[in-house]
């Protein structure tokens, strides 16, 4: 029903240039053809508008959809098997995990996350295997997957050419290994030996057919894994392409104090400051992590007007560090939220990752700058939209707007009682929980109904997952799995070699021999 009308006792709007949240109170939400056409009184909205479907009432609160800005890919490592571990030992571990194919692993996370109030993703692939026309299925079938179930979703494809297994060069480590694995290992990374310049034709000609396809719902963006995974060539080729097209970059950085020590040592700078030298700092980029930046990098990211993703469980799940984004906030950097691969309850409810983002940046002074309702909220919404592409279409209430919409069951969300001087916005950062999500919209459309997905059949996706996920494993599953064991023995000693890990700081917000940013 993409012309309608939604009724709410409150509409929270987004955040204001006050720095409050914009509410409407006892509102009706015209929608036209998938868009906010008008937010006012219920009875003027009424007026010549009878005949459209009505959703909601006083009993609701329509929000902003939520924007994950930072996405991998659904069956989690740890429903695989994988167990956590720092992020260098962590993610070799990947090639051992069992694959269900990219559709059926898109609607997996894409439930999970649109039945949680999230309508738009940042989706960043790991990585494309095989050859063009193998990327071009993953990337049809994942973006296929999103269109399917009703979600908006940013693509992007993270791009690698060096130093794969560690902090050295791969030819340098797979020397080191005995035969057997050495091959299979060779084989894994044929991916870091293809050019730069086929994956910006693939690029270019994913963007074309997209744009196509579905104008509204895709945007498609580049993704330089890391920079000590990309040389300063492909870097150069990979922003060129961006300014050149206009299209949005998300890297990888300043993840893990390894990361942090290795730029240092390898550049004689930091990760940001090598970036800036090569010309690649911008509104267009955005800086996934960032959990390690010091107070000259948060500086050189404002004044480029570079956005950061705050991957919050991500950091502390893996052990990776806390993203000083209070300093980002004070400087005017937006940032956007994100969940990596899982959150903290190993799913992609963003209610939950708002609330660990709010508590995380406290701080324990008494009257330092903190994190509001409001900004958390904006961070997840309308920054995120920003970041994925889609800023100014989505992430706020406004007439103009894609109407991209959550109910929330205010009686849920207040039970037994909140007192009325409590300001709603904090109401819904604090309660909110999956449970309270009574229906989603996305273009006016309904998407969710009662806490379900209403466009795929969700207890089928989930019977085949577990019947795929349960089955025997295969032989090439058996040979990767042994070969990954035999691998972590080696990553582990490399890494050691390396000295990168030398006096690590305890962190409470990290920072990189700055003592905080």
């Amino acid at each position: 029903m993409k012309d309608c009308i939604i009724e709410a006792g409150a509409v929270i709007c987004g955040r204001g240039a006050d720095g409050l949240a914009e509410v409407h109170h006892d509102a009706g939400i015209r929608v036209q053809n998938g868009v906010i056409a008008r937010i006012g009184p219920l009875a003027e909205i009424e007026k010549e508008n009878d005949h459209l479907p009505r959703f909601g009432g006083q009993g609701m609160i329509a929000m902003p959809g939520l924007v994950n800005s930072h996405h991998h890919f659904g069956i989690t490592p740890l429903m695989s098997g994988v167990p956590f571990a720092p992020l260098e030992m962590w993610l070799p571990q990947f090639r051992g995990m069992r694959q269900i194919g990219p559709r059926l692993d898109t609607l997996y996370s894409a439930i999970e996350m649109l039945e949680s109030g999230t309508t738009t993703v940042h989706h960043i692939h790991s990585g494309l295997v095989g050859g063009p026309d193998q990327w071009a299925d993953a990337t049809d079938a994942i973006l296929g997957a999103y269109g399917d179930i009703g979600m908006r979703a940013g693509y992007s494809f993270m791009m690698r050419d060096q130093n794969v297994m560690g902090y050295g060069p791969d030819a340098g480590f797979l020397a080191g290994l005995p035969a057997p694995l050495r091959g299979w290992l060779y084989e894994q990374l044929a991916a870091t030996r293809t050019p730069t310049a086929d994956y910006m034709a693939f690029f270019r000609a994913m963007r074309t057919r997209w744009s196509d396809r579905a104008p509204d719902r895709v945007r498609m963006h580049l993704a330089p894994a890391n920079i000590h995974w990309c040389s300063d060539e492909s870097l150069q080729m990979i922003f060129g392409t961006a300014r050149e097209v206009g299209s949005n970059i998300h890297m990888h950085l300043a993840e893990t104090e390894r990361q942090a020590r290795f730029a240092h040592e390898y550049y004689g700078c930091s990760a940001v400051e090598h970036l800036h030298r090569l010309g690649c700092l911008g509104s267009h980029l955005t800086i996934g992590h960032g959990n390690w930046t010091t107070a000259r990098d948060l500086d050189l990211l404002a004044g480029c007007g570079c956005m950061v993703c705050h991957n919050a469980s991500s950091g502390l799940r893996l052990g990776s560090g806390i993203a000083p984004v209070n300093e980002m906030v004070k400087r005017g950097i937006p940032v956007a939220l994100g969940i990596d691969q899982s959150n903290i309850l190993d799913d992609r409810d963003m209610t939950v990752e708002m609330k660990l983002v709010w508590a995380l940046h406290r701080e324990t002074g008494l009257f330092n700058d903190r994190l509001d309702a409001a900004q958390v909220l904006q961070s997840a919404t309308e920054h995120g939209a920003q970041s994925a592409g889609f800023g100014g279409e989505v992430g706020r209430l406004e007439p103009g707007l894609r109407a991209d919409i959550v109910l929330l069951d205010r009686g849920r969300l207040e039970r037994p009682f909140v007192d009325p001087r409590t300001p709603i916005v904090d109401t819904v950062l604090h309660r909110l929980t999956r449970s309270a999500i009574a229906q989603v919209f996305v273009d006016g459309e309904l998407v969710v109904d009662g806490g379900r997905v209403t466009r795929i059949d969700r207890d089928a996706v989930m019977a085949e997952i577990r019947d795929r996920m349960a089955a025997p494993q295969t032989k090439g599953e058996a040979v990767n799995r042994a070969m990954v064991a035999d691998l972590m023995p080696h990553i582990i000693a490399d890494l050691r070699r390396s000295d990168l890990d030398r006096g690590y700081e305890p962190y409470r917000y990290s920072s990189f021999n700055a003592g905080r940013p």
